[in-house]
Formats: C-alpha cells, sequence, structure tokens
C-alpha cells in the first residue's frame, strides 16, 4: 500500500511518542478491537459521516452510530446549526447519554464537531471509558463537571484556520496540557468537517491522514 500522503506543515501537539504516526497497517488478526460510540456533527448522518463509521467497522471495530436528528440532514452547515438550536442543545446532550444505555460501559466516545459534545461529556462522566476522538471541536474540562478522567486516552483533530473550531482551541490545548498522553493534531487549512467525502469541505490528504491517525489510537486501545 502507498504511503499516505502528510501535509507539509501538520502538528502533533502533546503525546507519549516522539515520532509521527505508524503506518497503516489494517486489523491485526485476533487483536482485541474497540467498541466505538460514534456522534455526527451539525449536518446530520450524511453520506460521508456514515463512511467514516463503515471504515471504522471495516478495519474490525464495532461501532454504534446513533441519529441525534431524528432522520433529518442538511447541506448547509448554518442550516444544521440552526435546527441543533431549535431542538435545543439540551436537548442534543441528552439524546447522545440516553444513546449510551444498554451499551458497554467499555467504549470509545467520538464524535466530529456538534458530536464532540455528548461524546466528551460521556467521556468524562460515564464509568469505564477507554478513550475518546473529537473531531473539530472540544470544550474544557469544567464544561462537564469535573476533570479529565485518569488513564482514558484522548486524541482531538482541527483544522489551524479553521473558524467555527477557533473558539474550542484553547480548549484543545488545555486539555492536552493537562491529560497525560492526550494528542491534539493541527492540519493545515480552514475546512471544519474535512473528514466528510460528501461535503465541500472535505479534504483528502488531511482526512487520510486523521483516519489512519484514529485507526492507530484504536489499535492501542486496552
Amino acid at each position: 500500500m502507498a504511503a499516505l500522503c502528510e501535509h507539509p506543515h501538520d502538528r502533533r501537539i502533546g503525546g507519549r511518542h516522539p515520532s509521527l504516526v505508524q503506518a497503516f497497517r489494517g486489523p491485526v488478526i485476533n487483536a482485541p478491537m474497540a467498541e466505538i460510540l460514534l456522534f455526527h456533527h451539525a449536518h446530520g448522518q450524511t453520506a460521508g459521516f456514515l463512511a467514516f463509521a463503515d471504515e471504522l467497522r471495516a478495519a474490525g471495530h464495532v461501532l454504534h452510530a446513533p441519529d441525534l436528528y431524528d432522520g433529518k440532514t442538511f447541506t448547509d452547515l448554518e442550516q444544521g446549526v440552526g435546527y441543533a438550536k431549535e431542538v435545543g442543545f439540551a436537548t442534543i446532550g441528552e439524546r447522545g447519554r440516553l444513546a449510551a444505555d444498554g451499551l458497554p460501559n467499555e467504549l470509545v466516545y467520538a464524535g466530529f464537531s456538534l458530536g464532540a459534545m455528548p461524546a466528551q461529556e460521556l467521556a468524562q462522566t460515564r464509568p469505564g471509558c477507554k478513550g475518546a476522538l473529537l473531531f473539530s471541536a472540544a470544550f474544557p474540562a469544567s464544561e462537564f463537571g469535573g476533570s479529565w478522567p485518569p488513564g482514558v486516552p484522548l486524541q482531538i483533530h482541527m483544522m489551524e484556520d479553521d473558524e467555527w473550531s477557533a473558539e474550542d482551541l484553547p480548549a484543545a490545548r488545555e486539555l492536552v496540557a493537562t491529560v497525560e498522553g492526550a494528542e491534539l493534531f493541527l492540519y493545515p487549512g480552514d475546512r471544519h468537517l474535512f473528514a466528510d467525502i460528501s461535503l465541500p469541505d472535505y479534504d483528502e490528504g488531511a482526512a487520510k491522514l486523521l483516519k489512519q491517525r484514529v485507526l492507530s489510537f484504536l489499535d492501542n486501545i486496552e
């Protein structure tokens, strides 16, 4: 398999390992796979979001992707955010918490943008969390009642000049500074949902590198 394209100015902040990222290895036979609860962004469950979920499943992971929008999707991000405001962010958060009911405690929580909110809340408040993946958003740990749970690995991905993520970047940096082993990957560019192949924000090189890093992260979940 050809090496994945890596942006020359991509930066990694934090983490335990000085090297960049391991080459994509694919699923390891007989290796324990992660179980993931993945939340969609403000566009809803787009074709690109579902494709991303399917790629993680294809790597051998168990993945749950609840629909917090009752089947609605939006081509325009402003419209999607407007719908979330209409429903209420508290209601969106409650739907995220309910989505975890009946699932094992030992989950990796992941979310894109709007979906990072329930993902981070569950990672901090639901016992047994195995890890968290936050894409294009992050919140101060105090937002959800306290500090990051000890020993829970965290990976955050953002573009450096994304206006939508700009207000979240200080929180992301704070998490990386205070959570042992946490990683913040900053990609060059100003796109928000750059890993969703069905949206205009899609950036092929950054998306491939993000997926590679996510799969490496999941491979190391204990």
